[in-house]
């Protein structure tokens, strides 16, 4: 199997964690933060953290555009919580421009404060019958998922919490705070066809 390597925006947030899982299970692991570290990775994690620092270091580091451009490319990327909010093209309190990627929108801290933190077990559609546990830390809200999203997994309430549109993904949770590496495995798989259309010789 040809070798793949994720990079993980490292600007802000829990980059680490994430990276952790990576190397644990044997995945190439880079950290990402300069526009020229994209050219080597088959895929982007945008990890959690405080979505208006995130947005605001994307422009400081010149990596908007960049990012945006791949994603629109087809570059697997994967948002958890603020990375979530990075990728939606609808986050209405999101005080500077995201990425716009994705066809969800997306509510800040829809869950309240640090202290209203919670993990719950859900079901996540692709990743078998196993409950995924979740952590929720001053989580968004998915509020719409546009006809071409799939919605992956809900609360008992109906609120959308992880989803997919093509290669891009979105969890409000924090799977690398988990034992549980399957949304990383996922993020992989999604690699292949990004990796040969790169290497598909132009015509």
């Amino acid at each position: 199997m040809t070798s793949r390597t994720i990079g993980v925006l490292a600007l802000q947030g829990d980059f680490a964690e994430h990276i952790a899982v990576l190397r644990r299970i044997g995945v190439g692991a880079v950290e990402v933060r300069l526009p020229s570290q994209l050219a080597a990775i088959d895929a982007l994690i945008i990890p959690g953290g405080e979505s208006t620092t995130i947005a605001r270091l994307l422009d400081i580091y010149g990596l908007r555009e960049p990012i945006a451009r791949l994603g629109r490319e087809g570059l697997p990327i994967w948002g958890t919580c603020a990375g979530a909010i990075m990728l939606a093209k609808e986050a209405p309190d999101l005080d500077r421009p995201n990425l716009g990627l994705m066809d969800i929108a997306v509510r800040r801290n829809a869950f309240g404060r640090q202290v209203d933190s919670f993990e719950e077990d859900i079901a996540v559609a692709g990743l078998g019958d196993r409950p995924f546990h979740a952590v929720f830390i001053r989580a968004p809200r998915l509020e719409r998922a546009g006809t071409a999203v799939d919605v992956l997994a809900t609360l008992p309430d109906g609120t959308i919490v992880a989803a997919r549109e093509g290669s891009l993904l979105a969890t409000s949770f924090h799977p690398e705070l988990t034992g549980d590496d399957r949304f990383h495995r996922l993020l992989l798989s999604l690699t292949a066809a990004y990796r040969n259309g790169r290497e598909t010789p132009s015509k």
